[in-house]
């Protein structure tokens, strides 16, 4: 049977009719999530504005953090790779009374996906990584705790875990109500101290400390680049600000052959002898360039979509100038600076190598040595080859290449130059 053009144009208009009348539908009421999604209440499912399922929490409108409104949380994410940084960054952070922090829950989603996945580097690969990486910080930055039960090998037991990576790194998640080991005016909990002596982390409880605090900040070190981000930044019910930390490719390298000494024995070999070995994985610099180069292209070019979210740092720069350059940084947040967070500068800035070296994973040293000491570590045809490798992100980023050895060790030479990096506003 054959449709007159009559038909064809009257079937036309009542669509467009009817998705004009469920735009204006949506648009007409602010965007607002639940903390826990699920079919019984409302969220990202879409499901009915009921009470939340746990006991004694009203529904959605107790939690307008996600409306359009002038008092809404901020959203941070520390954009980083390993051995950059951005663990100090995180701190930077960590020790504000108003933040919720959250050493990179991301660890979870590639410990879960990479078995999957036989640790390769494809396209297809890629993509399920980061469009589950993305699902998780949507709901993680809504204080959605329970989603990361999800990727938590073994599975919580009602809501109940002790092996949320990096737990000790969270204030949030060593004090009350989360844990009780604590008081009030214990200050600068240790990391092994939390795991010690907390409890196993109850997720319901670590929810409740995330909507308490006004903003919510993550550090990630597994997504690639800044344009993979894209869709989060956009999200009208987010209010998200980027702090891309860098650091020269030569420190980074240098740091992870000390650090994951595993992984890079091969590199070791190539510095204690001076000679390459055939089968390096030099994959494990390029990628590391090139995904630097992509995103630091993208994120200087000030697109749209970044307009007054986004802040560039170079690991060095924060190094030499730690405090100056942690106000720029709450500046760009548009928070004010907690005193708390200055004495933390003044305590872990000026420790010494030695103590520093014996804690891979800390914060505490002399910051301002430690920002170029990869230049006593790294022979000269290592440092030649990373410079000729990553020249253009080098470049871009104001680092300087040496030409010779003598020049590598002479440490009155600083080879990181004076630029300056404006906050896309």
């Amino acid at each position: 049977m054959q449709c007159s053009w009559k038909a064809v144009i009257l079937l036309a208009l009542a669509s467009i009719a009817i998705q004009y009348t469920a735009i204006r539908t949506l648009t007409s009421k602010p965007f607002q999530l639940c903390p826990v999604p699920s079919p019984q209440n409302c969220g990202l499912l879409g499901g009915p504005e009921t009470e939340s399922p746990i006991e004694g929490r009203a529904g959605c409108d107790d939690y307008p953090y996600f409306s359009f409104n002038a008092s809404r949380k901020t959203h941070i994410m520390v954009l980083a790779t390993t051995r950059s940084g951005s663990s100090f960054v995180g701190q930077l952070l960590n020790q504000h009374a108003d933040i919720f922090y959250l050493f990179e829950p991301l660890y979870h989603v590639q410990t879960t996906l990479i078995p999957r996945l036989s640790h390769s580097r494809n396209a297809a690969d890629r993509r399920v990584m980061l469009g589950a990486s993305r699902d998780l910080l949507r709901s993680l930055y809504g204080c959605d705790l329970y989603f990361l039960e999800s990727y938590i090998k073994p599975a919580p037991a009602n809501h109940t875990t002790d092996k949320l990576f990096r737990r000790g790194a969270s204030r949030a998640l060593c004090s009350l109500p989360v844990c009780d080991a604590f008081g009030p005016t214990d200050a600068n909990v240790e990391e092994g101290d939390c795991v010690k002596k907390c409890a196993s982390l109850n997720m319901t409880l670590a929810a409740d400390a995330c909507r308490v605090k006004r903003h919510v900040a993550i550090k990630v070190v597994r997504v690639p680049e800044i344009g993979d981000l894209r869709a989060l930044v956009e999200d009208p019910r987010l209010n998200i600000k980027v702090i891309q930390l860098v650091r020269d490719p030569r420190g980074i390298l240098s740091s992870r052959i000390e650090t994951f000494r595993d992984t890079y024995r091969l590199w070791r070999i190539w510095r204690a002898t001076g000679r390459r070995p055939y089968n390096l994985d030099l994959s494990q610099l390029t990628v590391v360039c090139e995904d630097f180069l992509g995103s630091v292209s993208t994120g200087l070019s000030h697109p749209h979509w970044l307009k007054g979210k986004y802040m560039l740092v170079r690991y060095e720069d924060l190094s030499r100038n730690p405090l100056l350059k942690t106000m720029e940084i709450y500046d760009f947040l548009g928070l004010p600076m907690d005193k708390s967070v200055e004495e933390w500068i003044q305590t872990n800035t000026r420790g010494s190598t030695e103590l520093s070296a014996k804690h891979k994973y800390g914060t505490v040293r002399d910051s301002a040595a430690n920002a170029e000491s990869w230049r006593l570590k790294l022979s000269y045809d290592m440092v030649e080859y990373t410079q000729a490798t990553c020249h253009k992100v080098l470049h871009q980023l104001g680092y300087k290449a040496v030409k010779s050895a003598e020049e590598l060790k002479n440490m009155s030479l600083s080879l990181v130059q004076d630029k300056t990096f404006v906050p896309f506003s």
